[in-house]
């Protein structure tokens, strides 16, 4: 059977002609696109997001690095499928078989540079809409401080501001903003002042008419405490992921690209099993 070998160009002086962005931006396009329908699989099943809010799904270390686990999946498949792409679309050029790997290895590298800036505009316009969304329509100001705290520590602030029939003339919206400010500190070293905790005291039974302000405002504090060691040791363990991720991506892209162009040039030809492939023929 008659194969088809790629006609290579000779190098040129012109440095122009050193990238060939064509091939780039498509492999950059197709990475970004794979990744994020892996994504949103993830979104789907639970992986995307490590959160410690006891109020929609476990937080244990494990379902962390399980998180993380399958952000290197991702960006080894995505950056892989992208780096192929544009070593396979690249046009064979005549030169030293280190020159022509180490361009295709450019490319690889060009398409994960450029997937990796789409997806960081991508994360903060999605970061933006998610804080104003989450930012209070009105209120007195200040009110739109806590939305930190509202993420995280949600929970605790309702077991705080709980209450069967709540006082009249009661401005909820900017007690929890205060409140969640107050709780925020609860993971410092110092932890919560005396003067904040008796000002959290007074102002949780003013909302609330509760008499045991003092005992809940102790609870909120220790669980509210605890909360924010978890998301930090969740922040620690999906950043070093996701850093693992975007190191594992750019290698991928490299070896795919420089793979990409031996199938372009004919050296190895794709296989069509589960296996390596294979030496096109006539090739040594």
């Amino acid at each position: 059977m008659a194969t088809t070998e790629s006609v290579a160009v000779p190098l040129k002086n012109d440095r122009v002609h050193y990238i060939q962005w064509g091939p780039v931006v498509a492999g950059a396009f197709a990475a970004a696109a794979l990744s994020f329908v892996l994504h949103s699989f993830a979104v789907a099943i639970g992986l995307a997001v490590s959160s410690t809010a006891p109020t929609w799904r476990d937080s244990s270390a494990l379902l962390q690095i399980l998180s993380g686990l399958y952000l290197v999946f991702t960006a080894m498949a995505a950056f892989g499928v992208g780096g192929y792409m544009a070593g396979r679309l690249r046009a064979p050029l005549a030169g030293s078989a280190e020159e022509v790997e180490f361009r295709d290895g450019t490319h690889g590298v060009l398409v994960w540079a450029i997937a990796m800036v789409l997806t960081a505009v991508l994360a903060w316009m999605t970061a933006q809409s998610l804080t104003r969304l989450a930012a209070p329509s009105g209120g007195p100001p200040g009110s739109a401080q806590s939305i930190g705290g509202e993420n995280l520590i949600a929970y605790d602030l309702d077991h705080l501001f709980r209450a069967e029939q709540r006082p009249q003339n009661v401005d909820l919206t900017y007690a929890r903003s205060e409140a969640a400010r107050i709780l925020l500190t609860s993971a410092g070293h110092s932890g919560v002042s005396p003067e904040d905790r008796a000002y959290l005291v007074r102002l949780t039974a003013r909302v609330t008419g509760a008499p045991d302000a003092e005992k809940r405002v102790d609870t909120v504090i220790a669980e509210a405490r605890d909360n924010i060691r978890k998301a930090r040791r969740s922040g620690v363990i999906l950043s070093f992921m996701a850093g693992a991720a975007a190191l594992a991506g750019a290698a991928v892209a490299w070896f795919a690209a420089c793979t990409g162009g031996e199938h372009r040039d004919g050296k190895t030809v794709p296989s069509t099993s589960w296996g390596f492939a294979r030496p096109a023929r006539g090739a040594r």
